[in-house]
Formats: C-alpha cells, structure tokens, sequence
C-alpha cells in the first residue's frame, strides 16, 4: 500500500518509510531495540478527541516499553508528573540523535530506535529528514500522519483510527 505525505508539496526523495499497517509491527520493534528512546513534541497536552488525552497514550507507552522520554515545551512539565523526563528541544534531540559520540538521554550510550509523537507535522520531517540522511538509527513516526522520512509510520489516519493502533501498540507492548 502507497501513502502520500500529509503535506503535498513535500517531496521525500526515493527512499519512503515503511507503512506499519498493524501496530504490533511497531511493538516488535520496539522490543527488539536495544536503546530505544521516545520523543515527545510540545502537541502531546492536547486532547485529541472526546477528552481524550494524548499524553495519557504517550505515558502508558513508555511505561510499557520501559522507554527514556525526552519532551519539548509544555509536555515537559506535563509528563514529569507521571515519568521520568528529559528536557530537549526536539530539534536539538535530532542534531544528538546522529552524533555518533552522544550518550544517549540517559547516559547509557547510543539509541538504536526514536519514536516519535506530538510533533508539528513540518519540525517531524525535517528532523526525521535529517536522521534518515546521516545515521542508521532506525525512526518510527507513531503520529497520525504518514512521514516518509521516518523508517516506519503509520499511514494517514483518522483519530479513531489512531487511537485504535495506540491501544493496540500498548497492550502489544505489555505482552497481551
């Protein structure tokens, strides 16, 4: 299955992320990687629909794959409350991401898998763009948008769709 960039002027190159058209894909994933890190954009405190709170998404994923957060902006404040938290810009997280010689967001070397999540739509491409190009880490975008830079992203979905697959990665990652 082809998916378009959200935005239509963006042309990614010949190169595309995988489409992860079943969330346990993400989850093997995740459990496979040895350093796996979340980052989280500044859309995270939004509800996305009916009261329904992204950052709760976000939290039960980390807890679940026991993976190091870094947030930017004001969900920094808001995940601290529940996890533990870096604090980056997500830009800067991305610069971090392909230097060889970082040690990670919890000193404990290299990250092998980013996800992303909650990130303006335009700031994601650019800094998967800039992964894609100069390091091996593999990305997955768990944004309802389809982001070709990324190695793996979901399509295109609605936000009943989306929040189907989070459930779905969640529980897939706490072993049911």
């Amino acid at each position: 299955m082809a998916a378009e960039p959200w935005q239509k002027a963006e042309i990614p190159g010949p190169t595309k992320s995988f489409i992860i058209q079943k969330p346990e894909v993400a989850a093997t994933l995740i459990k496979k990687a040895k350093h796996p890190v979340l980052i989280v954009g500044h859309e995270a405190v939004e509800e996305i629909s009916n009261e329904v709170k992204l950052i709760e998404y976000i939290v039960k994923i980390a807890k679940a794959g026991k993976i190091p957060v870094v947030a930017s902006g004001k969900s920094f404040a808001e995940i601290k409350k529940f996890i533990p938290v870096s604090l980056m810009s997500i830009v800067e997280v991305g610069n971090k991401l392909i230097d060889p010689n970082w040690s990670g967001v919890d000193g404990l070397g290299s990250h092998d898998l980013a996800l992303f999540i909650a990130i303006p739509y335009y700031v994601e491409w650019l800094v998967l763009s800039g992964i894609k190009h100069f390091s091996n880490i593999v990305t997955i975008s768990l944004d309802r948008f389809y982001q070709p830079h990324a190695s793996w992203s979901f399509p295109n979905l609605t936000i009943n769709d989306w929040i189907k697959n989070l459930n779905i990665l969640i529980r897939a990652l706490e072993g049911g």
